[in-house]
């Protein structure tokens, strides 16, 4: 891809497209013609090597073996080796216009008016028959702090007379997270333990969180990397990120309260994070761009590398969150799963972008299959608080559910599925899929 080629709207987003995959065309669908999501899967019961695929309806179609039959010819040699990969990370270090030009072929394949996987049905797998796996070998993982009500909230709780820090409106925070824990939608989260200390206590005390949250994130999926040394630019940060998913950083707040002083969370996070099977990348998402959230009166302009005027005019997305919640004894009633929240990725104050170019502006080597994190998106009103330490403040306003039963915090058995969704008036929406975990 040459610098400066424009991404834009193509045949791939036209609404009047359908697929002769049925399914892909019932409305509401999270996977239609239009979205085409890649990840990585294994059918059930089988002792196959990884593959590669795309979402389409309930459908899986599997990459692997449409380039082993031929079926995605017209793609440069390169780009089929990729989906011979047990990962998307070759895919993904080939860079957006690779991604792109897939996209676009196994758009061909599935619309309406192809006839050649139709003649290969073996490449098509029903997607409750497979089992979704990772979409990547993650060598690192950095969680963000970006939605500016999240970090008032939060810090409303512990410093009322200075919610936020100095520096926040000057610079995108974040911390390293574990990778090794990071972990499919659907994975049980085992309730951690370590060191806790009540307010009115002399000292800790070592045993199971009684704070377990979780964050209602979303993933952002490094593509191709830079040079140890090496500052992207914010005018080409999108072109080093393959795509969108959702992300739960679980975390154990009172085990949190008592360590991040003064380095950060550390025992608190990285015992589980948990992120959706499939990866929306962005020219799927392009008919959902909008400005990056406006900043309050008053608040400093960003300093210049974290600056552009396309950063400005189309550095948001727009894709509603929300957050449901099932007790297991709600599950044993038979009471569908409580949606607690609401939230926007629009809302964030720094961009996706933004938070790429400061992660490698100090020269930082991100490499393929990175991940990521925005932090907790909450957005002005309490329907949109992203976490159950906002949402119940700090505990106070204990969460009802429908069966009598209240929370605090999570309790075991509680089952957290976090979803995303991109609506627009003459588009076609399309969905992230689920990110769900238990408490085991």
């Amino acid at each position: 891809m040459t610098h400066g080629e424009p991404y834009g709207l193509d045949e791939t987003h036209e609404p009047g497209l359908r697929s002769w995959v049925e399914s892909a065309n019932a409305p509401g669908t999270d996977f239609p013609l239009q979205n085409l999501p890649f990840g990585v899967f294994r059918r059930k019961g089988s002792s196959e090597a990884a593959r590669v695929g795309v979402a389409i309806g309930d459908q899986v179609l599997d990459l692997h073996g449409a380039a082993t039959a031929g079926a995605l010819a017209r793609m440069a040699p390169g780009g089929q080796v990729a989906l011979l990969a047990p990962t998307l990370n070759p895919l993904m270090a080939q860079g957006r216009a690779a991604s792109r030009s897939l996209r676009r072929a196994v758009h061909g394949l599935l619309r309406a008016d192809s006839t050649r996987t139709r003649r290969d049905p073996a490449l098509l797998v029903p997607m409750q028959d497979v089992d979704l796996l990772l979409p990547a070998d993650i060598g690192d993982y950095t969680d963000f702090y970006a939605s500016i009500h999240h970090a008032t909230n939060v810090g409303s709780m512990f410093r009322p007379d200075e919610p936020l820090l100095p520096n926040y409106k000057w610079v995108p925070i974040g911390y390293h997270g574990r990778a090794s824990s990071v972990v499919p939608s659907g994975s049980a989260i085992r309730r951690p333990g370590g060191q806790t200390r009540d307010d009115d206590a002399a000292a800790p005390v070592v045993g199971p969180s009684r704070a377990l949250d979780y964050e209602c994130e979303m993933a952002a999926w490094v593509g191709q990397g830079n040079l140890l040394g090496e500052a992207v630019p914010i005018d080409r940060a999108e072109e080093h990120l393959f795509g969108l998913g959702l992300l739960n950083d679980w975390s154990a707040r009172d085990m949190q309260r008592w360590e991040y002083q003064p380095l950060g969370p550390f025992l608190s996070k990285n015992f589980g994070t948990t992120v959706s099977p499939w990866i929306v990348t962005f020219d799927a998402l392009e008919p959902f761009r909008v400005a990056a959230a406006a900043r309050a009166p008053g608040d400093p302009e960003p300093l210049a590398y974290l600056d552009s005027a396309s950063n400005r005019s189309r550095g948001g997305i727009a894709v509603d969150l929300e957050v449901r919640l099932s007790s297991a004894a709600m599950r044993r009633e038979g009471l569908p799963p409580l949606r607690v929240s609401r939230s926007s990725l629009s809302t964030i104050y720094w961009t996706l972008a933004q938070l790429l170019a400061h992660h490698t502006s100090n020269g930082c080597n991100l490499r393929p299959g990175d991940l990521l994190g925005t932090g907790t998106i909450s957005g002005p009103e309490k329907e949109n608080r992203g976490c159950l330490l906002e949402l119940t403040w700090r505990g106070r306003d204990p969460l009802l559910l429908p069966t009598g039963e209240s929370r605090r915090f999570l309790e075991d058995g509680d089952a957290v599925i976090l979803r995303g969704r991109c609506e627009r008036e003459g588009f076609t929406g399309i969905g992230f899929g689920v990110c769900a975990g238990i408490v085991g």
